[in-house]
């Protein structure tokens, strides 16, 4: 057998399946992608490098040779994600600002609240047991009083989980004292919400990869991939939304689905248009992602199967109950690959609606007055499809095409677009490389995308 000479192999240890890729030419101006292998995913088992093991020969067994590499990096939500709770002080400002921080960088947000933490919220927050804890709360040099009373409510609860300190600055020795001194851990960044209509979320996102990291390593089945993996184990919705901002340095506004076995997810890198943000009620961050945990397609197919109408699943003759019998986190007959096709239809018009701004008319002292609340996609040019399903389906473009279609009408939705596919499957692990190949890891993400034809959409 061959030999193939790899300069790094990155692995995407997800819900479902792992999938390694080999790269080479990192270093110079030809980027290749050699190939991927595929395992299901070993977690459970106890030891995540099973599946890893397995993947690897995958990758040598349609490569036709022996691999070697010269380092390894890492992603992955095999642990499950981050369980987080937000709190801050007014729920369109602060609070609002730091879930968005949690979400782009690959959290699950449990609970967000605002002003004071009741004894609900506090009752709610054990329940939840949380592996981090993101505290905000006022502008600098603005309102103290509800960030200094949130950390003596924290300090006195029975939880280990590290807290992020990402408010007003002025309090920030005074919080941070509350709860170290109650043996808390404490990471101190900056405020989230600055000044009034001012997002700094980087700062936050960037310590919650940090707890991300020390969590999955010391996650159940997962203690034996830090031995293997050289750099940062990112969270894979985090390692998305890298290459999403990567991708709009290179093509301009985009849109990325990208639908997994536990989450849908949706990251969106655009400022919008200049008529909708003149109406904007509160700031939205350039990039933003939402998670949707109830819409996986393998760990949670159950749930969005109660999403489907008869009418649907009639229409695309599909027995869903029976297909979901014996579902398995790969298609195994014409069937279930049918009933794949319909939850994944299904999670992206789901995903897409949740993530998507609204306009609303209101009424004032003045008379009628309408505002733009939430993301606005109108700039989109670009429209992504990543994850298992919308890189392996047949008519996964249509799928795309179709949800925003169906929705032409909402005034916050991409008008002309253009749909292109992950053909290499590879976004997320191409996030990942970027962290030190940033041009090579832009060069092998417009590789992969499948253009098509004839797949440009108007709404004009």
């Amino acid at each position: 057998m061959s030999l193939l000479a790899a300069d790094v192999l990155v692995a995407e240890i997800g819900s479902t399946t792992t999938v390694v890729n080999a790269f080479a030419g990192l270093h110079g101006s030809s980027p290749r992608f050699l190939g991927q292998g595929m395992a299901p995913t070993s977690v459970l088992e106890g030891d995540v490098t099973r599946g890893l093991a397995e993947a690897i020969a995958d990758l040598k067994k349609r490569l036709g040779a022996e691999v070697t590499w010269q380092r390894m990096l890492a992603v992955s939500s095999a642990a499950g994600g981050l369980r987080m709770t937000v709190h801050g002080l007014a729920y369109d400002m602060t609070a609002r600002a730091a879930r968005e921080a949690a979400l782009g960088a690959g959290a699950i947000v449990k609970l967000v609240t605002a002003g004071e933490l009741t004894p609900s919220n506090l009752a709610e927050l054990v329940a939840i047991q949380p592996n981090i804890i993101l505290l905000a709360g006022g502008v600098d040099y603005g309102e103290r009083q509800t960030a200094i009373a949130n950390a003596r409510a924290l300090a006195l609860l029975p939880l280990a989980a590290p807290i992020v300190y990402a408010g007003n600055k002025a309090c920030c020795d005074e919080v941070t004292g509350i709860l170290r001194a109650a043996g808390k851990r404490v990471f101190a960044v900056e405020n989230v919400y600055p000044r009034i209509d001012e997002l700094n979320i980087e700062p936050t996102r960037r310590a919650i990869q940090q707890v991300f990291e020390e969590h999955i390593v010391h996650a159940p089945g997962m203690e034996r991939l830090r031995e293997m993996v050289e750099g940062s184990i990112l969270p894979t919705p985090g390692a998305v939304m890298r290459a999403a901002e990567l991708l709009y340095q290179k093509m301009g506004d985009l849109l990325v689905l990208d639908v997994g076995g536990a989450t849908t997810d949706v990251h969106s890198v655009t400022a919008g248009s200049e008529e909708l943000a003149r109406l904007a009620h509160s700031p939205e961050p350039l990039a933003k992602r939402t998670v949707e945990g109830d819409l996986g397609v393998y760990v949670n197919a159950a749930c969005v199967a109660t999403l489907v109408t008869p009418f649907e699943a009639a229409q695309a003759g599909v027995n869903l109950a029976e297909a979901l019998a014996a579902w398995g986190p790969l298609p195994r007959n014409k069937a279930e690959l049918s009933a794949l096709h319909l939850l994944t239809k299904k999670a992206v018009h789901t995903a897409l609606e949740r993530h998507v701004g609204r306009i609303k008319h209101l009424y004032g002292p003045g008379g009628k007055f309408v505002i733009a609340e939430g993301k606005d996609l109108t700039a989109v040019k670009w429209v992504v499809g990543t994850g298992g399903p919308l890189t392996k389906l047949a008519g996964a473009r249509e799928i795309l095409q179709n949800a925003l279609r169906v929705t032409a009408k909402h005034e916050m939705y991409p008008r002309d677009f253009r749909v292109l596919i992950d053909r290499n499957y590879n976004l997320a692990v191409l996030g990942v490389l970027s962290q030190e190949y940033e041009a090579a890891a832009a060069q092998l993400m417009l590789d992969s995308l499948e253009w098509g034809s004839s797949n440009a959409i108007s709404h004009d």
